[in-house]
């Protein structure tokens, strides 16, 4: 083993310059908030870092408009290892910059980093106005999920805490199709809060922790899947759903509101929140819902059309502005009327994603909102979100990030979730 120690130890040197020497880059902004108001000028600062030094180079940018339309583009040349530049607009928006930074070495990685400016954000509008039969699509397929018995099947579970009770369930939705999931509350507890937590995108097992945490905090918590699927397999069977017949599940019967895929993923929401009113350790007061990403949309969308609902929380949602492209700006995911590629007719997407829109279900939501939002998001741009929030005739809490992306640093929101949920066991007392 002796004579291996030399070629480890070049090897770890080498590995350890390899890293030192990755070049590293973020962007800056001058107003911590991030928003502005239409003609003022945002300047981002871009930093980059080769190793422990400052970068020499050039940066490509681009600035557009709504994460879509392009505003300017260009190179930066960097100083110090940094570059500025400045932009406006002068309507309401949110513009998204872009830098991207690739070392001279010849193998070198390029490195990317986004950040975003809201200009007057509480007065972007929704690309499209909501289908004059929005209200009728959705209260025929409600009146369709209670005309079939929820066939309710609850499994205990001990999970070796004996200060929760919690079981899996099974319930009934349309279709022929099942609604999996979780419970849990603090044992023997009765005149309970209720918190409905839908899941992000993916086809995953759910994990206990997920109720158990909010249970010994007191709710009476329910988790659900959004698929057709059991909660606990193992990972295996997740995987070969997800490479099989839910690969790209989100654009499934995308271009007609009767086969969409996300149809029964709404009403299983629906039916959830029906089930939760009608127990008996609900204090039929508080019953909040929450998620993120996929979560989120389905949050807004559960608000809209359940008028138990007491309290949302989405954040970063996706299902925003599906019609965006009208307005010039970037759909949110699942970016619903893309899949021209599969040979799908846009026209169709398009329209059938309007009864799918979490912007059009926003105007029927009439409980308090907390929503988080990354003004560097691409997967869910913040000007959809934005416009989205806007339609919400309730109160409403934003948490805008601005150095944000999809999966980064939420700590914001995390936080301000904590305080949102205390309040509403609170506003019960």
């Amino acid at each position: 083993m002796r004579s291996f120690r030399p070629l480890i130890a070049i090897l770890a040197l080498v590995w350890i310059t390899a890293v030192q020497a990755a070049p590293r880059i973020k962007v800056e902004l001058d107003r911590p908030s991030g928003i502005y108001q239409p003609g003022e000028f945002v300047k981002w600062t871009v930093t980059v870092t080769d190793g422990d030094k400052p970068a020499t180079g050039m940066v490509d940018f681009a600035i557009l408009k709504g994460g879509l339309t392009r505003h300017n583009q260009g190179l930066l040349e960097l100083a110090g290892g940094k570059a500025d530049i400045a932009a406006t607009r002068d309507d309401p928006g949110v513009l998204l910059f872009t830098a991207k930074y690739k070392p001279a070495a010849k193998d070198a990685k390029e490195v990317v980093a986004h950040a975003g400016a809201a200009f007057a954000p509480r007065k972007i509008k929704p690309s499209q106005p909501v289908p004059d039969d929005f209200d009728a699509f959705w209260k025929a397929k409600i009146a369709e999920l209670d005309a079939i018995p929820m066939n309710v099947k609850l499994e205990p579970v001990d999970v070796g805490d004996k200060r929760v009770e919690y079981f899996k369930i099974t319930l009934e939705n349309i279709n022929g199709r099942k609604i999996y999931g979780q419970i849990a509350k603090p044992a023997g507890k009765t005149d309970l809060p209720a918190l409905l937590q839908v899941q992000w995108a993916g086809v995953y097992p759910l994990h206990r922790d997920w109720v158990l945490g909010y249970a010994r905090g007191g709710w009476l918590a329910m988790n659900i899947s959004a698929h057709d699927l059991p909660i606990d397999k193992p990972d295996a069977f997740y995987a070969e759903k997800a490479n099989k017949e839910l690969n790209d599940y989100p654009g499934i019967g995308n271009e007609d509101r009767e086969t969409s895929y996300f149809l029964p993923m709404f009403l299983s929401c629906r039916r959830a929140v029906d089930y939760l009113t009608q127990r008996p350790d609900w204090n039929k007061r508080t019953l909040v819902v929450h998620g993120a990403s996929q979560g989120g949309y389905q949050a807004l969308v559960t608000a809209g059309i359940h008028p138990a609902v007491t309290a949302l929380a989405a954040n970063v949602p996706a299902g925003c502005d599906h019609t965006g492209k009208s307005a010039g700006r970037a759909a949110g995911w699942p970016a619903w009327a893309s899949r021209t590629w599969q040979g799908k007719n846009e026209e169709k997407m398009l329209k059938t994603s309007r009864y799918f829109d979490a912007m059009n279900f926003a105007t029927r939501i009439k409980c308090p909102a907390l929503v988080g939002l990354g003004l560097a998001d691409t997967t869910c741009p913040a000007e959809g979100v934005l416009a989205t929030c806007n339609n919400i005739n309730a109160p409403k809490t934003l948490v805008i990030m601005p150095l944000a992306d999809h999966g980064g640093d939420h700590s914001a929101f995390n936080i301000a979730i904590r305080s949102f949920l205390e309040e509403q066991k609170k506003r019960e007392k």
